[in-house]
């Protein structure tokens, strides 16, 4: 479909000319006057003006000024006489894409025009995409109805419209970073970087570099300048993931960035001012760190001005079944699969595991379900082995402690349904099962007849022996 210009210049012959110039590739509409001009603007909603600026009755300008406050992404191209550069020039401070001198080229003309619909078509998929990743990361988005969770809405509503230093703690795959870009798209930030850095990920020779980058020739490998994160976050947000791994002298030039709001590149001698908004994040306890010494008492008041809990999926045992349908949702719209759900046993099992990798466990088991079943329904064997084990072992735990199981028979009644797992995992390889088992065969045969475990074609050949003994 071919794009729409709209041509308002009051010179038939320039009209005739443009049109004939642009028609084989663009849809041209022309108007002769500024009321004309604008009455089309509305009506044809094209994807480019050219707009000339001495017309008849109200200026170029004016309609310029009129389009711009109907639609700012409207790309305008002023047509001008060689005594009206100046307007033009104006015309471009006033937000016009661009300029054409008459008498124009015509591959001039040409080129300017696809240009400036190029860049807006660039600036359109721009804030498309953004308003998408604003969208994923809003807190509305975070799934969960506990108490817990309404709480973490709360405090990220109240935080986000500041500048202070947030400090998010929690078990490892309880979405820190999640809450941190949270944080940071519903902040007046959210038009700016957010910059993720894993303190954790980088060995001590190079967190340095890549916190406030280098000048060429500082050290050995520095062959070229390199910008470092805090720059690249200027008037964002950088987060500081497993900022409790920082060693000691990187912790007191990040406390000195936080008072001063300026740093040097290594090598470099003048100071950089940053306007960086910090969020950090540690799944470890920073008191304790405190207490031992490996972090900075100064830095830790610095860094949890506003302090986030994030609570361990365990403990909020009503949000999994809502965590599971939503990531289920998420990779059936990822993959363009059929529609599939959960069965009622499938989500009781998920409901009662312990999750001691918390969501991001939870999202890869869902993964791996999804991999294992061909039809409409997940059920409890599309689940990893553990999800029954665990289960078993509840309920175990619980017949014992109310007296209704001993403690001799819940031990073998648990070993039997881990050497059962195993087998079925196996294919009843006794070699695979009992190297999967960490003992030997021989061992694992013993055990096996101890539990009167045996091959269930195995049994099917005695149950067959029986009845014709009978």
């Amino acid at each position: 479909m071919k794009k729409r210009v709209l041509l308002v210049d009051d010179e038939p012959g320039i009209r005739a000319t443009l049109k004939a110039v642009l028609e084989p590739i663009y849809e041209v509409t022309c108007a002769a006057d500024a009321q004309s001009g604008l009455d089309l603007f509305r009506q044809e909603a094209p994807n480019l003006v050219i707009l000339d600026v001495i017309l008849p009755g109200t200026d170029g300008l004016s309609v310029l000024q009129t389009i711009r406050s109907e639609d700012r992404s409207m790309p305008v191209i002023m047509l001008t006489g060689t005594k009206t550069v100046k307007t033009a020039v104006d015309a471009m401070k006033m937000g016009a894409a661009d300029y054409l001198t008459k008498p124009f080229d015509v591959e001039e003309l040409r080129l300017i025009v696809a240009k400036a619909l190029d860049t807006h078509d660039l600036e359109r998929e721009v804030r498309y995409l953004r308003a998408q990743v604003v969208n994923r990361y809003s807190f509305h988005n975070l799934v969960g109805k506990s108490p817990s969770m309404q709480e973490i809405y709360s405090k990220i509503e109240q935080v986000a419209d500041s500048r202070t230093t947030v400090l998010i703690t929690g078990e490892s795959g309880t979405g820190k970073e999640l809450v941190a870009r949270a944080i940071h798209y519903n902040s007046p930030r959210r038009d700016r970087p957010f910059i993720p850095l894993n303190c954790a990920a980088l060995p001590e020779t190079l967190i340095e570099s890549e916190l406030f980058g280098h000048e060429k020739g500082s050290f050995t490998d520095a062959s070229a300048r390199r910008v470092g994160q805090f720059e690249l976050a200027h008037t964002g947000s950088l987060f500081l993931d497993e900022i409790g791994d920082l060693s000691p002298t990187t912790q007191a030039k990040l406390l000195r960035v936080l008072q001063e709001r300026e740093f040097t590149r290594i090598g470099g001698t003048q100071p950089i001012k940053v306007d960086v908004r910090i969020i950090a994040a540690t799944n470890q306890n920073v008191e304790d760190l405190v207490r031992q010494g490996r972090f900075r008492e100064d830095l830790y008041y610095r860094v949890n001005v506003i302090a986030l809990y994030l609570p361990v999926l365990r403990d909020r045992a009503q949000d999994i079944p809502l965590l599971a349908k939503h990531f289920l949702a998420k990779r059936i719209e990822e993959e363009k699969r059929p529609p599939q759900e959960f069965s009622k046993e499938a989500l009781e099992l998920l409901t009662r595991y312990s999750w001691p990798g918390n969501v991001r466990e939870l999202e890869n088991v869902v993964e791996q379900a999804i991999v294992w079943s061909q039809g409409t329904t997940i059920t409890p064997e599309h689940l990893p082995a553990v999800f029954r084990t665990d289960t078993r072992s509840s309920s175990l735990r619980e017949d014992t402690l109310s007296g209704r199981l001993s403690l001799e028979k819940a031990v073998m009644e648990f070993e039997k349904e881990i050497i059962l797992d195993t087998l079925k995992r196996t294919n009843y390889v006794q070699t695979h099962a009992a190297a999967a088992l960490g003992i030997s065969r021989r061992m694992l045969k013993y055990r096996m007849d101890t539990l009167g475990i045996s091959r269930p074609d195995a049994q099917a050949v005695n149950d067959q022996t029986q009845m014709f003994q009978e």
